[in-house]
């Protein structure tokens, strides 16, 4: 399946609800035109045919049997028209990104892994951890670089040292912090709701959220092992049934009024068949945490109590229920806790931990600089709010980063031009 964008329109079958245009602006109801345009767009889905759709590797080949386009929103009325800058500007434009897409399945059995390299390897999800063992027909080394044995043309050692990468031994983070203990709930099963119905929304950061009039039918009849996609689009994000036979309908549409949402990610450790954690990150520094099944929000660094730059990327801190790491366009990293309320941001002074080499062993005597000013320690004795920690890593945009396997260190890149390796845990 191939997903893209597009901006053509088609006549939705209902009516969406009207959109919430600010009073007396002129597409308000009541407003100087007293008119309020239909600008809604939506999903296309086409079963393209011919050579041109396959795609031949040394595996075999595919065939493109599906093309999902996903509509993109256009501007909010109350938004002031983007005008093409001076490519030689230097003043900052709005942020904006194109799509971004997770994938996720509720299906709780192990997921396959199959590595064909140097050794065979499963994964066995049992016990508290997941531990990668190497097959047990296959040895850890083959005196034939990068041949496996089982192609017939690697000799294997016998006698060579069996494999055992456990995941999920990592500590936790934070862990030996007593403030940052999740609060007991009466039923552990039961996982914690945000506060406020994103469908009775009266914010003027939500414009509009059109919700699939058979949802509940539709999550009831699905396959259990269906896969969901998330997707957010500038100022729109999708929830969508890719296992559905209309999967171009999406099951929840949120239109945001002015603010762009830039990225976005699903916890893994928390998803169930009733329950779904999704944090997204906008153009304005600001946080939501959605739940889609109840359809509940929160938002978090609401007017940039925290952090006022755009949320380049956001991810959950592996195997936590609550805490997630946000990267700020201003080259701050910050973890928030989604059940914690905000708070105005002073850096404590917690002094920095500095990596990299030092001006007299650096090529030519040159310090990079490169260093994490820890504004706020997860070991903090103040965890009433957030933020729960918060490093500064440069003075410009973070544009990604990624968890270690292992879950032990993070792996950032900046517009400066550096790729970071972080013992996030240790804050160094």
């Amino acid at each position: 399946m191939f997903l893209g964008t597009s901006g053509r329109a088609h006549k939705p079958s209902v009516l969406p609800p009207p959109p919430r245009y600010p009073a007396g602006g002129p597409y308000h109801p009541g407003g100087l035109t007293g008119i309020v345009p239909m600008i809604e767009t939506n999903n296309t889905i086409s079963n393209p045919t011919g050579p041109e759709w396959q795609f031949l590797v040394g595996e075999g080949t595919y065939v493109l049997k599906e093309d999902l386009y996903l509509a993109t929103p256009p501007p909010h009325p109350s938004e002031a028209p983007i005008v093409n800058p001076n490519p030689l500007a230097t003043n900052p434009q709005p942020a904006t990104a194109g799509t971004k897409l997770s994938i996720i399945s509720l299906d709780q059995r192990p997921p396959p892994f199959v590595y064909k390299g140097p050794a065979e390897l499963t994964l066995s999800l049992g016990g508290s951890g997941a531990a990668i063992h190497e097959h047990p027909n296959e040895s850890r080394y083959s005196t034939e670089g990068g041949m496996s044995s089982e192609d017939g043309r690697g000799t294997s050692t016998s006698d060579a040292p069996t494999a055992s990468i456990t995941l999920g031994s990592a500590p936790a983070f934070g862990e030996g912090n007593a403030l940052l203990t999740p609060t007991p709930t009466k039923d552990v099963n039961k996982k914690r709701k945000p506060k406020n119905n994103v469908t009775k929304s009266n914010s003027s950061f939500i414009s509009r959220v059109i919700v699939n009039e058979s949802l509940s039918r539709r999550l009831t009849d699905r396959p259990s092992d269906g896969i969901f996609a998330f997707a957010n689009i500038n100022r729109a994000f999708q929830w969508i049934d890719l296992s559905s036979s209309n999967k171009q309908d999406y099951l929840t549409k949120i239109l945001f009024t002015k603010a762009h949402c830039l990225c976005h990610d699903v916890n893994k450790t928390t998803r169930s068949a009733s329950h779904i954690d999704v944090i997204m990150g906008f153009s304005t520094g600001e946080v939501i945490w959605w739940e889609p099944i109840s359809q509940r929000y929160t938002r978090l660094n609401k007017n940039g109590a925290i952090n006022n730059t755009p949320v380049s990327e956001i991810r959950w801190i592996p195997g936590s229920e609550n805490l997630f790491l946000a990267a700020h366009m201003d080259g701050s990293l910050v973890v928030y806790d989604k059940e914690k309320e905000d708070a105005p941001f002073n850096p404590e002074e917690e002094g920095s931990s500095v990596n990299g080499s030092e001006a007299g062993d650096a090529p030519n005597g040159v310090n990079h600089g490169l260093r994490i000013l820890i504004q706020k320690s997860v070991h903090s004795k103040n965890q009433k709010t957030n933020p729960v920690a918060a490093w500064k890593l440069s003075n410009q945009r973070i544009n990604a980063f990624a968890f270690s396997p292992d879950h032990r260190h993070l792996a950032v890149v900046c517009e400066d031009g550096t790729l970071r390796v972080i013992d996030y845990l240790r804050e160094e």
